[in-house]
């Protein structure tokens, strides 16, 4: 097929490519040249394991290509995939200016029947309201030109987005009329050779399937953050009560790690964003009001457990930080839990020196080079001279670390463990003090 993808952020460049690895040529839109520079010499403006070599290889191939024209754009395709930002705005709602403006542009450059896709993240009802731009311009050219529009959200996780495109565990799909229904079967077809994987729907309830699945993801990390908490008062290990709780089918293991709270771009955008959908609605979600209430105090938990240890006034204090970006496999700091905690500590004077294997130059970007914030080349060199290290991010060459280099090289013998990676009693063995979140 002929794509035309509309935006090349983390959703938009991971399906153009992924659609071009299978035999499509695509074709990307951004209306930053910067970021089409890059990518048109080789590079990713984005860190996602496995996409670069792809984008690279179907570049070669001819299959993939990148453009800031809007009208070369749209007459491109057959498919137009709208992938652009949907950022929260001032109340919590989705702002869709983005997802109208490229509408918009489609209305008024198409020249053919058309089937537009939302990619984007985005409330019920938006397929509405991108039928409608659509429809306007072209009335306002005077053209009669068929198309559809279809909601097709993405679920992909970061960190593992090219594997979670190429091999779904669902494919979701709201369409409305057979012409559609039919482009967007063959369209995926070469992504569920082994069984049948796509889930055809009306198009509102493929809009809320997406805030669904998250708000859900969410509150299981909530839910288990809170317990956590409770099972430290209790005197009982979390780490037990998962694997007793998570053993049960009806529930299984996922998203039951408790720690230091949930970040990223989805989660806390998205919970917000379906509570403000169910008030526009007179509805008030007291779950999900939880949900977040929960997350933004689990933010604080290990900022509040140094307090505790070393008072509000920490200058003079350094303190190892082991993980910036909000999950591992990702560079992306957006309202990750370690921005609160380096403005905590920064904020009562203490200096924070900071490792993380790719999002260095991300935080870079964020704090530029004070004095009292420094990135780290290792996570040993993050160590010297801290007076405790605190862990984060659960990358995996975080998981098996030196702990006799560990307690060498801290003023203190001291681990906040922000996601539990270690078992306390090996730990402690070693001559640490080690605190987890409900750990024994």
């Amino acid at each position: 097929m002929i794509i035309y993808v509309i935006g090349t952020g983390y959703v938009g460049l991971v399906s153009g490519a992924c659609l071009a690895e299978v035999g499509n040529h695509v074709l990307c839109l951004d209306v930053n040249p910067e970021k089409i520079k890059i990518l048109r010499e080789g590079g990713i403006p984005i860190h996602e394991p496995g996409l670069e070599s792809m984008v690279q290889r179907n570049v070669m191939a001819g299959r993939l290509s990148f453009t800031t024209d809007v009208a070369e754009s749209v007459a491109y395709g057959q498919v137009q995939f709208i992938a652009v930002g949907t950022p929260p705005d001032e109340d919590g709602s989705a702002d869709l200016k983005h997802v109208v403006a490229a509408a918009r542009n489609i209305g008024q450059y198409m020249n053919s029947r058309l089937v537009v896709v939302d990619k984007s993240t985005v409330p019920v009802g938006t397929a509405d309201k991108v039928r409608q731009a659509i429809q306007e311009e072209l009335t306002r050219r005077g053209a009669d030109i068929p198309f559809s529009v279809v909601s097709n959200p993405e679920f992909l996780k970061e960190g593992a987005a090219v594997e979670d495109f190429m091999r779904p565990d669902r494919i979701v799909v709201g369409a409305d009329d057979p012409h559609a229904i039919e482009v967007m079967r063959n369209l995926y077809a070469p992504f569920q050779r082994n069984h049948e994987r796509l889930i055809l729907m009306d198009v509102k309830s493929a809009e809320l399937t997406k805030y669904a699945a998250n708000a859900m993801l969410a509150t299981r990390i909530s839910f288990m953050n809170e317990l956590a908490i409770l099972a430290e008062r209790l005197g009982a290990d979390i780490e037990r009560v998962r694997q007793g709780i998570g053993s049960d089918p009806r529930i299984g293991y996922q998203f039951l790690y408790p720690g230091c709270g949930y970040g990223g771009s989805c989660f806390p955008k998205d919970v917000r964003a379906l509570q403000r959908t169910a008030q526009d609605k007179g509805l008030h979600l007291h779950i999900l009001e939880a949900v977040e209430t929960v997350n933004q105090r689990q933010k604080s938990i290990l900022l509040d457990r140094v307090i505790s240890r070393f008072g509000e006034n920490l200058k003079g204090r350094n303190f190892a930080l082991w993980g910036l970006a909000f999950k591992p496999n990702t560079d992306d700091m957006r309202e990750a839990p370690s921005r609160v905690l380096i403005e905590g500590l920064r904020s009562r004077g203490a200096v924070v020196t900071a490792y993380d294997p790719v999002a260095m130059q991300e935080a870079e970007r964020i704090y530029g080079k004070p004095d009292d914030f420094r990135l780290a080349g290792s996570p040993e060199e993050a160590l010297q001279e801290a007076d405790a290290l605190i862990i984060v991010t659960e990358w995996k060459e975080f998981r098996s670390p030196d702990f006799a280099c560990i307690r060498k090289s801290l003023r203190q013998p001291l681990i906040y463990d922000g996601r539990n990676l270690y078992e306390p009693g090996h730990v402690r063995s070693e001559g640490l003090e080690y605190f987890g979140i409900g750990r024994l």
